[in-house]
């Protein structure tokens, strides 16, 4: 048989097999090249070390879930919805061989899939060119892997969730009636309301609405009361159930944390990654904006207001972290590639559309490879800090005991203590509340404060310390003698500002200092 008639029979039985399947799994096989790019990042996720604040986060959750009071018992600057949603996959660990940190990988993961196939109802995919069908088909999964370290992270997960409702929200603003735009909204106020911040892309993409079909006909739509319900919702949560973060926590938060690591408004817009973000959007948003004037440019015009949205949000946290970016980044490669792809399908390029949206997307991926932690966190874990506190806990601590941290840092306590099944006893994740508390040095010249004259952040955090350390001591002491406080005449120690309790200090002598390395101390306590 010649060669031409071999293939030919092979693409027919290709075709007829394409023909049985369903239409959304058809169509995946195609955009198959646009996927590869985003699941080089797969492997990546579940490689060591996991996220350090996803992991802080996490393990809250498990305390929460076995028994300790949050915003009583344990401390924290987040509001309770993170916690809340960490809940499950700390479940699901407590009750099978699955470690917390995979179960919420996997967790994660499936949640991905939903805002992927809410993704694919909010379009009209027939109606979609080929390239930009294809962009869209694998940009759920490239948002989903691409953010790399900073994988389950709340700006992360806010992405996520977002996009279906963006889809759909540029469908609305041409008339249009999206399906699944009610779940859609459910599911983006849901995550939008991890952060006040996030609240400025919904309310951008909802002017936008309402600026191109007009106050009747927005108001009349269920998609953002949709939204608006969720949030009521919360609201009255935070009033009533957990009206103790508002009363406790926001009031320490205030005195004491946001002035821990904040920087200048210019400062912020200089952070590596946000400065090229910013660059990037200065080239795309403008050809969104005059999209935006055409019937046909409300896609492109609502990504790229999410990417504002998502770039105020980032200004107003004040701190520059690479996971506040990744909004900025992921809006703004949703709104270039979109672009993009419309100028390849004008352009009618004889590249089949699935490789030419892989182009797009390999790309972005490139961007995140080049400015981003991964692939090189992961390559370089072997001696680094998380695996080094590893090997010093692991001959010391037994897995499923505690252990009293004092050390300013999230990172490389977490994910360490989640590795090797380490349970913290402090009331918070780190020693902000003493951050914050000695901020500033002290008008009498003195290094502590009494505890009669402590605020209440920092006398929280000493009888609770205390109290803790003498009636549940915990297997090991990890001291970290790089405090993250000023200099005021002498080095803040976290062992002896504790040890002028007596109680503590009677309790202190069980322990033995078993290693000592770079900065930490590690003490045991004998049995």
């Amino acid at each position: 048989m010649p060669p031409s008639d071999l293939t030919g029979t092979a693409d027919q039985a290709a075709a007829r097999i394409e023909a049985r399947m369903p239409v959304r799994m058809a169509a995946i096989l195609r955009a198959l090249p646009a996927l590869l790019p985003a699941l080089f990042f797969l492997p990546l996720l579940l490689s060591p070390p996991f996220n350090h604040d996803v992991a802080a986060v996490l393990q809250f959750s498990e305390r929460w879930l076995n028994g300790e009071t949050l915003y009583s018992r344990l401390i924290d600057v987040n509001p309770p919805l993170i916690f809340l949603l960490s809940l499950p996959p700390a479940w699901i660990a407590a009750h099978s061989p699955i470690s917390a940190p995979l179960a919420l990988r996997m967790c994660v993961l499936g949640f991905g899939m939903l805002a992927w196939r809410l993704s694919w109802r909010a379009r009209d995919r027939a109606a979609e060119p080929p390239v930009e069908r294809a962009l869209l088909d694998a940009l759920p999964l490239f948002l989903l892997l691409g953010a790399g370290y900073d994988f389950a992270q709340r700006e992360h997960l806010m992405v996520v969730a977002a996009l279906p409702y963006l889809l759909g929200a540029a469908r609305r603003a041409e008339g249009q009636m999206p399906r699944g735009r009610i779940a859609s909204a459910l599911l983006a106020g849901l995550f939008f309301s991890l952060k006040p911040h996030f609240l400025a892309i919904p309310a951008l993409a909802e002017l936008f609405v309402l600026l191109r079909r007009g106050p009747r006909a927005a108001l009349a739509d269920p998609t953002p009361w949709a939204m608006l319900a969720v949030w009521a919702v919360y609201g009255l949560a935070l009033l009533t159930i957990f009206s103790a973060y508002l009363s406790a926590v926001v009031p320490l938060v205030w005195d004491l944390y946001l002035d821990i690591g904040g920087n200048g408004f210019f400062e912020v817009l200089q952070a590596p990654r946000l400065g090229t973000a910013f660059l990037l959007m200065l080239g795309v948003l403008p050809a969104a904006a005059a999209g935006g004037m055409r019937t046909a440019g409300a896609r492109p015009a609502v990504l790229g207001l999410a990417a504002i949205g998502a770039l105020l949000a980032a200004m107003a946290q004040n701190k520059g972290f690479s996971y506040h970016i990744v909004p900025v980044e992921m809006f703004g490669f949703a709104t270039g590639g979109v672009l993009a792809a419309r100028l390849f399908d004008r352009a009618r390029l004889p590249l089949p559309p699935a490789r030419t949206a892989a182009v797009l997307i390999a790309l972005m991926a490139l961007y995140v490879i080049s400015n981003g932690e991964a692939p090189w966190k992961q390559l370089e874990y072997k001696g680094s800090e998380v695996d080094t506190l590893l090997e010093h806990l692991r001959p010391e601590v037994a897995s499923g005991q505690s252990i009293l941290v004092l050390s300013p840092g999230i990172y490389p306590i977490f994910p360490a203590l989640n590795t090797a099944g380490l349970r913290l006893s402090l009331p918070t994740m780190n020693t902000w509340l003493l951050q914050g508390a000695y901020e500033q040095c002290l008008p009498n010249g003195h290094r502590y404060r009494e505890p009669a004259a402590m605020p209440p952040g920092e006398a929280h955090m000493w009888h609770t310390v205390t109290r803790d350390f003498t009636t549940a001591p915990p297997a090991a002491v990890l001291i970290d003698d790089d405090p993250g406080i000023p200099w005021c005449g002498a080095q803040f120690d976290y062992l002896d500002y504790f040890r002028r309790d007596p109680a503590f200090a009677a309790e202190f002598r069980h322990y033995r200092q078993a290693r000592s390395w770079d900065r930490y101390r590690l003490f045991v306590r004998e049995k």
